[in-house]
This record gives structure tokens, sequence and C-alpha cells, in this order.
């Protein structure tokens, strides 16, 4: 979650997907719901029963089909292979620049495992990069190729300066904050992204700080929380399921 915003922002840096996110995503209107939406094929891919990620997989590659538009698809392998990888990104940039490595170099165990989120989203095997060090070349790459577009630019307005969540400024300034600092700096001017080395002072004290004492919490406490977010995730999927299904009744009605 801490570097969600670094994973969102490097997925639209994609001329593509940004393209894509703009014409079919509420994100504008509905910014939470697409954060949990996310959240929630994440959990129940990583720890829900191996039929809950068939399923929700047939979901997300059903949805998918219908977003198209000129020169890009949600079922394009490119586009799924970049999407997944900004997420490993994430999570390795956390667990390795931020909380530095607490439990050891799990990376190469990690890229392994992470590539089961393509399989789930259809993405054809052996798409996705091999290994750790196919992964870093594969994102040194892209980062250095991307060209971020005033479509782009907008759906970075839209999360970071949510009209939407403006009750939540102090977190949304938060937010701003941290996933400013933690794009990579060729993302982040592209963005028109103001920073400076004081900011990233700052910024990088208090991730060291929270890193020390989130690491003095014991690993079991701190991973006693995962039912607690498989059962929301659950919850909240039967609701959108539901609703779902009621609106396609009242529309065939």
């Amino acid at each position: 979650m801490l570097a969600a915003g670094r994973a969102l922002l490097l997925q639209v840096a994609h001329p593509k997907v940004a393209q894509g996110v703009a014409d079919h995503s509420d994100l504008r209107n509905h910014p939470l719901q697409r954060l949990f939406g996310t959240l929630d094929f994440l959990t129940i891919v990583a720890f829900g029963t191996e039929e809950e990620a068939d399923r929700m997989g047939r979901a997300i590659r059903k949805m998918h089909e219908r977003i198209t538009g000129p020169g890009y698809s949600g079922n394009d392998p490119d586009l799924q292979v970049w999407v997944n990888a900004t997420l490993i990104d994430a999570a390795l940039y956390v667990y390795e620049d931020i909380l530095r490595s607490p439990s050891g170099d799990l990376a190469a165990g990690y890229i392994d495992q992470a590539r089961f989120v393509a399989d789930v989203l259809g993405c054809p095997p052996g798409a996705q990069p091999a290994d750790i060090a196919a992964f870093r070349r594969y994102m040194d790459d892209m980062i250095g190729s991307l060209e971020v577009t005033g479509t782009g630019r907008e759906v970075m307005r839209a999360v970071l300066w949510s009209r939407k969540l403006v009750w939540l400024w102090p977190a949304l300034w938060l937010n701003r904050f941290i996933t400013t600092g933690l794009l990579p700096a060729r993302i982040r001017e592209q963005y028109g992204l103001p920073w400076s080395d004081r900011k990233d002072r700052f910024l990088w004290f208090l991730l060291r700080s929270g890193a020390f004492f989130y690491r003095l919490v014991p690993g079991r406490l701190r991973r006693a929380g995962i039912p607690l977010m498989l059962w929301a995730s659950r919850r909240r999927i039967a609701r959108r399921a539901k609703k779902y299904a009621a609106a396609k009744t009242t529309t065939a009605a």
C-alpha cells in the first residue's frame, strides 16, 4: 500500500494504459473503489483458495475484453506484463529499499511466485521476465523508454488531487508526498511533479523511522491481519457481485 501510488503512476506512464484508464475506468468518480478493487484482486490471488483465484481471473479477463480502443486492448499481453510488473516492483521497492530486506534476500523467490498473478490474468506463459535479473532489466528498459502523455498527466491529477476525496485531505497530502518521492526521477519530471533534495531527505527520514519501528513488530503479529484482509475482500467481492447481478436483472427487465 505504501508504494501503491508509485505502481499506479508507473502503469499510466505507459500511453496505452493511460488511455485505457481514461476511456474505461471510473477512477475519477470512484477512486476508493478502484483502489479496493486492485487490493481485493491481489489479496484473493495471494491468500485465497485456488478456486477463488481462478474465478477472480475469469471475471477480470471478461472485463478486459470490454476494454478496447484505438491502439490498445485490456487483454494485450504486453500491457498485462507491464501492469503486473509495476505491482511486483512496488513490493520489492518497499521490501528492499525501505525495509532493507528484513528477512533476507527474497527477491528471486518473490519474482518466481508473482508470475502466477500474470497467469491468473491470462497472460501467455513465458511472457513475464523469467528471473530477477530479467525483471530488473525489463523495469530499467521500460522506465527508460516511457513517455508520459497529457492523458497520463490527467489521470495522475485525478489520483493525487481527487476531488471526491477532498475530505481526506491530510491523507491525500501524505499520499501525494510519498508517491511523488518514490517515483523514478525521469517519470516524476515527465509528470511535472516538483521535488527537491530537502523534500527527499524529509521523506526518507520518515520512511526509515517507520521501517525501524515496523521491524520491531514480530512477524507473526505483522501477519495477523491477513485473515481480516481476506474476509473483507471476500465481503466486498460478494457485495459487488450482488450489485452487478441486480443491475443486470433490472436492465434485462
